[in-house]
């Protein structure tokens, strides 16, 4: 008998497909699937044909989190087996935020406990309106710490303080109104709303994509003091004088199409 692959990774010509594949299990986390995700993250990372890549849950499930008997199996490690299980997932999370290229989320079905911090990693999220999230580590005398850096930034400190203890469900509304998800559309239109928005980013600039991302993650939260305004010059300064500028500021010119827009 052959085994379900945890991970369905397929390249679409610049778009890197990722479909979590335990729908069996609501799509929870066990070691083969997180060690899937960062290997099919970092490979996307590496393969200059891919500007964008989509991760979404086979099945009604986004991801419920832990697989239960995973998690049953880590009451019988020991402190350096538990940290080291741990490790994994929070380098599977951090694989994620820091991949270069930009991740969209396209949350078709329930996200739970990691499931959340999974969709909060992500650049882009958004959600079918049937979909429900919950965050209910406290409910199971369990911490959301692995988590918490993301999904903290994903919905802020306020929103955070009250669900990470409450542990209460919440809908796709509620998801928006918090910031945790940017759109929520129906559900039989998510996978088309989803694709919408990986062509838009495969229409920009590569560079300029993947350094703009890199603006978010290192200007998030500092202070607008002479240091970062000089960064800021620098950057412009640079990529301004780069090829990618050159022809995009060309094409517009000419009225043409940029050389990275055709065939993407």
């Amino acid at each position: 008998m052959t085994m379900q692959a945890p991970l369905d990774a397929v390249r679409d010509g610049a778009i890197a497909r990722l479909t979590l594949n335990r729908p069996d299990v609501r799509n929870a986390f066990d070691d083969a699937l997180i060690a899937a995700l960062i290997a099919a993250v970092r490979q996307a990372a590496e393969d200059p044909d891919v500007r964008v890549l989509l991760l979404t849950g086979a099945g009604k499930a986004f991801c419920a989190g832990g697989d239960l008997n995973w998690m049953r199996k880590m009451a019988t490690l020991t402190d350096a087996e538990n940290r080291a299980d741990a490790a994994k997932l929070a380098g599977m999370l951090h694989a994620i935020w820091s991949c270069p290229k930009p991740i969209v989320a396209a949350v078709n079905g329930d996200a739970y406990a990691g499931g959340m911090g999974l969709l909060s990693a992500c650049d882009i999220a958004m959600a079918a309106d049937n979909a429900h999230f919950c965050l209910s580590e406290t409910r199971l005398g369990l911490l959301p710490a692995t988590i918490s850096p993301y999904v903290i930034r994903a919905m802020g400190e306020r929103a955070a303080n009250r669900y990470f203890l409450t542990a209460e469900r919440f809908d796709a509304a509620t998801a928006l109104r918090l910031g945790l998800v940017h759109e929520v559309v129906p559900q039989g239109g998510l996978a088309a709303h989803a694709e919408a928005i990986c062509r838009a980013l495969c229409a920009n600039g590569p560079g300029a994509v993947q350094a703009s991302k890199r603006l978010v993650r290192d200007f998030a939260g500092q202070p607008i003091d002479p240091a970062l305004i000089a960064d800021t010059v620098e950057r412009i300064a640079a990529i301004r004088s780069s090829g990618e500028a050159r022809e995009g500021v060309a094409a517009f010119l000419e009225k043409r199409e940029p050389a990275w827009r055709q065939g993407a």
